[in-house]
């Protein structure tokens, strides 16, 4: 049992980006300070090894689309202190212009965001290059430590990040799914407001759920581009990204749903239930066919096997089918409610309203669509930014 134990423990670690990222940037460190020793004259060349560490990152794509920012701005760095060192050394004025000047330049080589590095590499090399035997020396690491770097990530392909992505979306179904559980059960007696507000908090703490998944897909979305081990990278990436959206959509309705519950409670006796019995039947059966099929949407857009992704759409299918049903007999069985609390009957239409966007925006030919949208937009995008390479794909077609 301890070994079982040890052995899954190793297995989560290798699916966390901390970890391997620590594990990358620490073997591309090492491996480029052993080959600054053999091509460098400099007795402890860690210039090599520090640009392996800015240049190394937890996916192939952020690697080769920030890896010639972050060498342009410790190349840039490296130079000025090498500069400066020759001339002046290591004083506070000459620190100082070190800085200004680096911060300057930093804007002039365009490395966008990593213009502070360029100060920072300025500093930790104006400090170890007063021993330097030549100045060529340090321009040398900190080649040696990018072709390193950008090599150590081409060949050994970062992991893609796909799996903690569909688990952060999967979790964020079943807090959506256990939100509308709860709703459901509060509903089946007396309803006091401060347990609608209550529920009220959970859906907007769902907009901090809904911050992590954003950030664990980004991830995700960069470890898919440019990747040789993945197929057809792009339509996952989008749809991923577009069940997010449709997901947070049905957040934000929730969020919206729960204040039109909070409101409706307020008008009622802390005794008195919020509908009467058959129509809180019909309510509960609403909300659990809506929260099977969030889940059952989830499950769909982070299925790769098609097998099983069938087997979600048919779910998925049948919950919205069914949860269409419950909601035309809500809404035939409310209207007695109008009758009996004629002054209620804007939150009563407001709560089958957001029903139906919740239904309506899990749609499966409403997926569909607009998946077939985002790939054309992103067509264009890709015709606009490269317009000579979409001509050239143009002609190498039949």
């Amino acid at each position: 049992m301890p070994e079982v134990t040890v052995l899954r423990d190793l297995r989560r670690l290798q699916r966390e980006p901390v970890v391997v990222q620590t594990v990358r940037s620490t073997g591309a460190a090492v491996l480029s300070y052993v080959v600054a020793l053999q091509l460098s004259s400099e007795p402890a060349p860690l210039t090599a090894p520090l640009t392996a560490l800015l240049v190394v990152q937890v996916t192939l794509y952020t690697t080769l689309t920030t890896s010639i920012r972050r060498v342009n701005s410790v190349v840039a760095g490296v130079v000025i202190a090498i500069g400066f060192s020759a001339l002046v050394g290591l004083s506070w004025w000459s620190l100082g212009l070190v800085i200004l000047a680096s911060l300057v330049i930093g804007h002039f080589v365009r490395v966008d965001e990593f213009v502070p590095e360029v100060a920072i590499s300025a500093m930790l090399v104006l400090g170890v290059t007063r021993v330097a035997a030549t100045a060529w020396d340090r321009v040398l690491e900190t080649l040696i430590g990018a072709v390193v770097g950008l090599l150590f990530n081409t060949v050994l392909v970062p992991p893609v990040w796909v799996r903690s992505a569909n688990e952060a979306i999967a979790d964020l179904a079943a807090r959506m799914h256990g939100l509308l559980a709860h709703i459901g059960e509060e509903l089946s007696g007396p309803t006091p407001w401060q347990e609608a507000a209550a529920r009220l908090h959970e859906a907007r703490r769902l907009d901090h759920d809904i911050v992590q998944v954003d950030a664990a897909l980004r991830q995700a979305e960069d470890s898919l581009r440019m990747n040789p081990r993945v197929k057809e990278g792009l339509l996952h990436r989008l749809v991923l990204r577009t069940g997010l959206d449709t997901l947070e959509i049905c957040a934000v309705v929730l969020r919206v749903a729960c204040r039109t519950l909070t409101d409706l409670a307020k008008t009622r006796a802390a005794h008195e239930p919020l509908f009467p019995p058959h129509v809180t039947t019909a309510w509960q059966s609403l909300f659990r066919h809506m929260a099977n099929a969030i889940e059952s949407f989830a499950e769909l857009i982070t299925t790769e096997v098609s097998t099983n992704a069938e087997g979600a759409e048919a779910r998925l299918t049948a919950e919205l089918a069914a949860g269409r049903e419950s909601r035309d007999l809500v809404a035939h069985l409310l209207l007695d409610q109008v009758r009996a609390h004629s002054a209620q009957w804007q939150l009563h239409g407001a709560l089958l309203a957001e029903a139906d966007r919740v239904l309506d925006e899990l749609d499966i030919e409403k997926r569909s669509e607009r998946l077939v949208e985002e790939l054309d937009r992103h067509s264009r995008e890709q015709q606009i930014r490269y317009p000579r390479l979409s001509r050239f794909r143009r002609r190498l077609r039949p």
